[in-house]
């Protein structure tokens, strides 16, 4: 006030001629709400308390603040225009029940964003909230939540205090043991000084509540106490408007004689520096000790904080305001010529009112102050932490910005080289759980805040690389996750290869057989007229053993880098060939069985045989396999399908059979030419005759039988290779079972006992 008022009065361009004066109302540091009741009481007279001397019935402009609630007080019952200099207050911009109030400092529009752009910045995500229990700080609340349900950022708890004192002391614990017990080491103050939110935070100052207090400006003052404690203010941030800074202030407050003004303050800064108000009116003989002679030794503790507060720099504004009001009203009282009135001296407040809710100006630090919207302003705010040490000496370090009208990742500035009130650069945390590193994920309880949750490993194949996420990523199927589900690794390509010890086994088996099925294909063809040979239907043995070739020759399908061609021939061939050999062993069957079981045979049945009618059933058996086979490949043929299941890290490339139940239809077919075979064979392996291979035929049928009913249940439980290796070892084995059993005694007679054969060769030549 002094500092603006000698500005003012020292411009030549602003009430030339003039000096602008004030009065004060002082004793703000008592009971300034019990004052002002007993003022403005109905047996009290004076009603008219106001910030200049009621000389005359003028229409002065009042100053007040910072108190709304002490200024609604001084608005009761006068109609004299008055500029609020304190926080921005939602009540007071209500004109139809406070017409004559003017705001000037700028409304927190951004405020609740601003917090919650630094509580990201710091990841603060379990925050604990203290407010006034009216309008304005539930509106506060509202925002607050709202913007930090966009950001993920949970309330640990709200206390609402009460602006009643008794309705608060009957309370004062259960705010205690929440604040105290909360697991929130960030703690949101917002809400009136003066006021039972400033006695609670006081009281948990007693009891040593350890926390980051995030709040405006007008709370700094708290913190300059004698009886500091570092557990307590663990680190105060605050919000401030963006001020341009008064150079000259400093100076002034280091030259000011304040023996001029109405009030000598010096004793007033001793107060406050060192008691902030609190010593009673009857322990004024405890000041002696800290009595200046001026205001050089208490300027020289203030050094490094001799800037105007938040609150200061309003009430510089309100001076200018209530300057340019005066000076428009006296150049209209030049350019009307209104003598009636001295100059200088306003009757009428309906006009002084109406031109200082409109004043518009620029005040000497360079920024344009508009009393018409003062609450539609995009302000910019100053960060800062407190830090505060013993004997009052506190400092003020502005540790970033808040710009809400920058692009959102451009808002928030925060210097890199902070460091707390503790002496640490280390930024404290308040979460509510540990946050869940990469490989983890958040698993939610229920009736349990967002923040809190517990951390689960991702499933299987799916990796997190950042903190708390909700979900984890599924590698995509060429690539698999690492063992710690960070990140996803490329697989590596496998298949049944012939390098692979396996593979090569496989293969040299497939090829043997086939080598030992074409020795006796040859042994046959050069002893085709033997009794043996031609007893047991050589063309039919002919048949059996070319297929059997093939047969063993198309396991090599099975083996190396599957393709589409490949997949398809795997199928068809296995299916066509295996079908020809076992309807050749029923031909073969059926052969037997009419030569033997019909006594008497008639014309008809013997020229069957001798046309060979049997033999009919290897192409009709053959033709309706190839029908099955070529509806598979029309409805859903096999393809190259990709395990990535059965090896860790590794991509299997195996056959699709593409349609399953088409797959099940073919080795069912199969398995009922071979049930029929083997029925057949079993009812003739009785039959007199000595090259009757029926009992080998049934031997055959069994094992095949036996081979593919195994295989159904190990090829179902098995994946990736294995299911390959399954599948060529059971074609191997009823090839070889057929080969064995059917071939194998021939191959012993023909080459081992040739002597019975040809015996029995010529015994039959002399007989005919």
């Amino acid at each position: 006030m002094f500092f603006a008022t000698d500005e003012i009065n020292r411009n030549p361009y602003l009430l030339p001629n003039m000096s602008l004066i004030f009065c004060l109302i002082v004793g703000m540091c008592g009971d300034t709400l019990g004052y002002l009741e007993e003022t403005h009481s109905p047996n009290n007279t004076w009603n008219s308390i106001n910030y200049n001397c009621e000389i005359r019935p003028i229409c002065d402009i009042e100053l007040t603040g910072p108190s709304w609630t002490t200024s609604v007080k001084l608005a009761i019952n006068s109609r004299k225009p008055k500029v609020f200099f304190g926080p921005f207050n939602s009540h007071l911009s209500d004109h139809d029940q406070f017409p004559y109030i003017y705001q000037v400092a700028t409304k927190d529009t951004h405020l609740s964003h601003g917090m919650v752009s630094l509580m990201l910045h710091f990841r603060w995500t379990w925050i604990g909230l203290v407010i006034s229990d009216d309008d304005q700080s539930i509106q506060f609340l509202s925002d607050l939540r709202e913007a930090m349900q966009r950001h993920g950022i949970c309330l640990a708890f709200v206390n609402m205090i009460p602006e009643n004192m008794q309705i608060y002391m009957t309370r004062g614990k259960i705010y205690d043991k929440q604040i105290m017990t909360s697991s929130a080491k960030v703690v949101i103050i917002y809400g009136e000084m003066n006021s039972t939110l400033e006695v609670s935070f006081r009281r948990w100052a007693y009891l040593c509540a350890r926390r980051i207090w995030i709040t405006t400006s007008q709370w700094d003052v708290i913190t300059n106490k004698r009886d500091f404690s570092f557990d307590f203010f663990h680190g105060t941030v605050t919000f401030a408007h963006h001020n341009g800074e008064i150079v000259i202030f400093r100076n002034f407050l280091q030259t000011v004689n304040t023996s001029k003004y109405p009030l000598d303050i010096s004793q007033t800064m001793q107060e406050w520096n060192y008691f902030n108000c609190s010593i009673s009116k009857n322990s004024n003989s405890k000041m002696d000790h800290f009595t200046f002679n001026n205001t050089l030794e208490w300027t020289a503790l203030q050094k490094l904080n001799m800037v105007l507060s938040e609150e200061g720099y309003n009430l510089y504004n309100a001076v200018y305001a209530v300057a340019h009001t005066y000076h428009e009203l006296i150049l209209q009282q030049v350019e009307f010529q209104k003598m009636a009135e001295p100059k200088g001296i306003f009757t009428d407040c309906q006009q002084v009112a109406s031109l200082l809710k409109t004043r518009v100006f620029t005040n000497p630090v360079g920024e344009l102050v508009n009393m018409k919207h003062r609450e539609n302003q995009c302000a910019d705010y100053d960060i800062f932490n407190i830090w505060n040490f013993p004997q009052g000496l506190g400092l003020r370090v502005k540790i970033g910005s808040y710009y809400p009208c920058f692009p959102q990742n451009q808002q928030l500035h925060i210097s890199e080289d902070l460091e707390w009130a503790t002496g640490g650069t280390s930024v404290p945390t308040s979460m509510c759980s540990v946050t869940c590193t990469a490989g983890f994920r958040k698993i939610h309880q229920k009736q349990t805040a967002d923040c809190c949750f517990d951390c689960a490993h991702c499933p299987e194949n799916e990796v997190s690389n950042e903190t708390d996420m909700e979900q984890c990523v599924r590698c995509p199927d060429d690539k698999y996750a690492n063992l710690e589900q960070t990140h996803c690794l490329q697989r590596a390509v496998s298949f049944l290869a012939y390098e692979d010890p396996l593979g090569m086994a496989l293969g040299c088996m497939a090829l043997c057989f086939s080598a030992l099925t074409l020795l006796v294909f040859f042994t046959f063809v050069k002893y085709k007229d033997t009794p043996i040979v031609k007893a047991n239907n050589r063309i039919l043995s002919y048949i059996l053993l070319i297929s059997l070739v093939f047969c063993f020759l198309c396991s090599l399908l099975f083996i190396g880098h599957p393709n589409q061609a490949t997949c398809i021939l795997q199928q068809t061939t296995f299916g066509v060939f295996f079908t020809v050999a076992i309807s050749t062993v029923l031909a073969k069957t059926i052969t037997v069985v009419m030569a033997f079981k019909l006594t008497a045979p008639g014309r008809r049945v013997r020229g069957m045989l001798v046309a060979g009618a049997p033999n009919l059933a290897i192409p009709i058996c053959t033709l309706i396999q190839i029908v099955l086979c070529g509806i598979w490949l029309v409805t859903s043929p096999p393809f190259i399908g990709r395990d990535t299941k059965s090896e860790h890290g590794k991509t299997i490339l195996i056959c699709n059979k593409g349609s399953v139940i088409a797959f099940h239809f073919v080795l069912g077919y199969l398995g009922s030419l071979a049930l029929g075979s083997f029925t057949v064979a079993f009812l003739a392996r009785n039959l007199p005759d000595r090259f009757n291979e029926a009992k080998f035929l049934t031997f055959s049928m069994l094992m095949f039988c036996s081979v593919w009913i195994t295989f159904l249940p190990v090829y179902h439980s098995t994946r990736g290779k294995a299911m390959v290796v399954v599948e060529v070892f059971s074609i191997l084995a009823s090839s070889a079972a057929l080969l064995g059993f059917i071939f194998v005694p021939k191959c012993y007679v023909i080459l081992v006992k040739s002597d019975s054969n040809f015996r029995e060769k010529y015994k039959n030549k002399f007989h005919y």
